[in-house]
């Protein structure tokens, strides 16, 4: 492809589809633009979804990313509740099939599908996830008349979903495979203390613990009762399992493409063997030039600034400035933030209070991930003043010596 696309559909009607077209617009496209979306609501934002709207604090509204004016303002034709089933790549035309037959076609594609709710094997259909707004009305609704939840995840997404149903009153349990809550994300010095926060606040949880299997017997009929691989039964009247997601990719299945683990990139989100397609946000594995592999990035951030990245290569225009990478989780009346990339971390410090003392206080707890000398990432649970004061550091890769002495002036 040379010059301006003529047509850049892009499928995914999000967060990482609306701002890939806001991005094309600002970067100066001239062409049309089509959005292809899964489902009937214009893109909203997933982050209140496991809050203010379990909680009932937000209407289904208020979650609302841009409205059909947005479109008309940018140009973009909508084909939502319509989603992608076949993508036939052509030299310099690419065809694009719907659920309802049609066919688009396009010079450019880039693709934001997002995930899908992993579920467990054999989980019954009154068994709840957590991905879509609908899903988050369903909880909501079911929350209602329940007395007690069972929580199957205390990652971020589960630990959020505990905490907005403490908020209502609710009895908690949470399970977790691992050894402790949100290791993923946080390493496994931080997760005890994630840990903490879940139990101080009043959810019973299990850690390294395994579902075998959901139980069906008279106890259970109005409820859910599951099964751990120690022979302990768990039931609540409401359960949910919050255990990550899916690539939404089966779409793609005919072209050849390799989507086991995402779409494999380049540094610019272009697709690896084929030409004139991109990808953003959590369907997309970028080759990442720090570690040498391929890396997906699952935050709200990312795909923002993905798209960024994205809309330029697509015109052809120099790349925009590099950014540090950053997530957040609101859970139990504070807010745990990550600048950086803790997976690269060899050991980590604390910076700032003493939650990796024996018992100290969670709130306040600042740590830096370093690897040799150099700061990857940085963490704080309910310490945002501080958390901000360590991006420049953290974007520079800043010395553990210089690291140090703005944790000493900071106080």
């Amino acid at each position: 492809m040379t010059g301006q696309p003529e047509h850049v559909v892009i499928v995914g009607a999000g967060l990482g589809g609306l701002r890939t077209a806001q991005q094309l617009r600002s970067a100066g496209l001239q062409g049309r633009i089509s959005i292809v979306g899964a489902e009937t609501h214009l893109p909203y934002d997933r982050p209140p979804l496991s809050k203010q709207v379990l909680t009932g604090e937000w209407e289904p509204e208020r979650t609302a990313l841009a409205g059909t004016d947005t479109f008309e303002e940018l140009g973009v034709r909508a084909h939502l509740g319509n989603p992608a089933v076949a993508l036939r790549p052509g030299h310099r035309d690419h065809e694009l099939e719907l659920a309802d037959g049609a066919a688009l076609h396009a010079d450019a594609v880039v693709v934001a599908t997002g995930l899908v709710a992993r579920e467990l094997p054999g989980q019954p259909a009154q068994v709840h996830t957590l991905r879509t707004l609908d899903d988050a009305l369903a909880l909501r609704g079911a929350l209602d008349s329940a007395r007690t939840l069972l929580v199957v995840g205390a990652g971020f997404i589960g630990a959020e979903v505990a905490s907005s149903a403490r908020t209502r009153g609710t009895a908690v349990t949470a399970v977790e495979a691992l050894e402790a809550p949100s290791v993923r994300a946080l390493g496994p010095r931080l997760g005890p203390l994630a840990a903490r926060l879940i139990t101080e606040s009043g959810v019973e949880l299990h850690t390294g613990a395994t579902i075998t299997r959901f139980v069906e017997s008279p106890d259970s009929a109005d409820g859910v009762e599951v099964e751990l691989a120690d022979g302990r039964r768990l039931a609540a009247d409401v359960a949910v399992v919050g255990i990550g997601g899916v690539p939404r990719l089966e779409w793609l299945a005919d072209t050849g493409l390799d989507t086991a683990r995402g779409i494999a990139c380049g540094p610019t989100g272009r697709v690896h063997g084929l030409d004139g397609v991109w990808a953003v946000g959590d369907v997309a594995a970028w080759d990442d030039p720090v570690s040498g592999a391929r890396h997906r990035h699952e935050h709200w951030t990312s795909a923002g600034d993905q798209a960024a990245v994205v809309a330029r290569d697509v015109l052809g225009a120099p790349p925009p400035p590099a950014t540090v990478p950053y997530c957040w989780s609101d859970q139990f009346g504070l807010k745990i933030q990550i600048i950086g990339r803790p997976e690269l971390a060899e050991d980590v410090v604390a910076l700032h209070g003493a939650g990796l003392d024996n018992g100290g206080p969670v709130r306040g707890t600042v740590v830096g991930y370093v690897a040799g000398d150099r700061l990857v990432a940085v963490a704080g649970f309910g310490a945002a003043r501080y958390v901000a004061r360590y991006r420049p550091l953290v974007g520079a890769g800043a010395p553990l010596g210089e690291v140090r002495a703005t944790a000493e002036a900071l106080g």
